[in-house]
């Protein structure tokens, strides 16, 4: 299969360097003015990994996706919709599209796969999704993902040339569920690290729990299926966010208690906005995502925020 992967950055990377190693061919594109871009321009070198040298390097757009089957999308969530302007610029359509990223617009609240779909209406369109860290990746530790579509002929096709030892995939059943919970398991993170700030690591249990039930209760009001909370795309994905010291999200919200500077993307910073808008909008008490938004937007302190989940009115789990 001949895929291109847009996005240089350390999840970007690592999809190229896995779809090589089981097979593929395989163009990983990034802007000429990318850091990340530039260090494997240079020698093929990035922050975790050396790229082998039959991964194509491409810096122009409309040359990465030319002739290619599948494009693999690993960029912020909040700049897809301009770079679906960009494809579609280029004379993108007809192909397939996988979204690897975990996110919600904030502007217009859509998932991700509904602003692909809108901009891009003749192509297919699925999502990767799921726990694991390029670091371990790396170095052979396996992990189970999910790929999800409405297309379910295109799912099974995905997962079946993407499958190996290294990623035991899983066909998605709620695309909705999927994308909502993937995108709110990152906001959890920025709560863990609030917690491991406070040194109140203990309450992660509890953190993980009511979470999913807190995020179950949005995918129901999203019209997804409230059990998808439970699945690899959100409580399967807790570890590699809420314990793991790879994870951004977490780091964030440590840094942001103890007063430290992160330059890192914490993609949970746009969801929570999105969520709690949501949330409004649909009459969903979300009050884990409430309290993350108060810390970070409203100056709320992290302890004030811990102290507000803990004064709830006490009702049934």
């Amino acid at each position: 299969m001949k895929v291109t992967v847009i996005g240089p950055g350390r999840w970007g990377s690592c999809i190229a360097w896995y779809l090589n190693k089981t097979g593929h061919e395989v163009c990983l594109y990034g802007r000429p003015t990318s850091s990340a871009m530039g260090k494997y321009l240079a020698d093929r070198k990035g922050d975790y990994i050396t790229l082998p040298e039959d991964i194509v390097l491409c810096t122009d757009l409309a040359e990465a996706v030319k002739d290619r089957e599948v494009l693999l999308i690993s960029i912020p969530s909040q700049g897809l919709k301009g770079l679906v302007d960009e494809l579609k610029g280029v004379g993108v359509k007809d192909g397939i599209i996988v979204l690897c990223m975990k996110g919600i617009d904030v502007e217009t609240g859509e998932r991700l796969s509904v602003i692909a779909k809108k901009g891009l209406p003749s192509c297919r369109v699925a999502v990767w999704l799921g726990p694991g860290h390029v670091q371990e990746f790396y170095r052979g530790i396996p992990n189970c993902m999910v790929i999800d579509s409405e297309d379910e002929q295109l799912k099974h096709y995905l997962v079946e040339n993407f499958t190996s030892e290294l990623i035991r995939f899983y066909y998605g059943r709620d695309l909705v569920g999927n994308e909502i919970g993937a995108a709110a398991k990152n906001v959890v993170g920025i709560a863990a690290g609030i917690l491991d700030g406070l040194s109140l690591s203990t309450l992660k249990g509890a953190l993980m729990s009511r979470g999913a039930r807190e995020i179950g209760r949005l995918i129901k009001a999203m019209g997804g299926d409230e059990n998808s909370a439970y699945g690899l795309c959100h409580l399967g994905d807790y570890e590699a966010t809420v314990f793991s010291e790879f994870s951004h999200n977490r780091m964030f919200g440590e840094k942001l208690v103890k007063g430290e500077k992160f330059d890192c993307l914490a993609e949970g910073c746009y969801t929570v906005k999105a969520l709690v808008k949501m949330g409004d909008e649909r009459n969903v008490d979300l009050p884990i995502c409430r309290a993350v938004y108060d810390v970070i937007y409203n100056g709320v302190t992290p302890e004030k925020a811990v102290a507000g989940l803990f004064t709830r009115s006490i009702k049934y789990e």
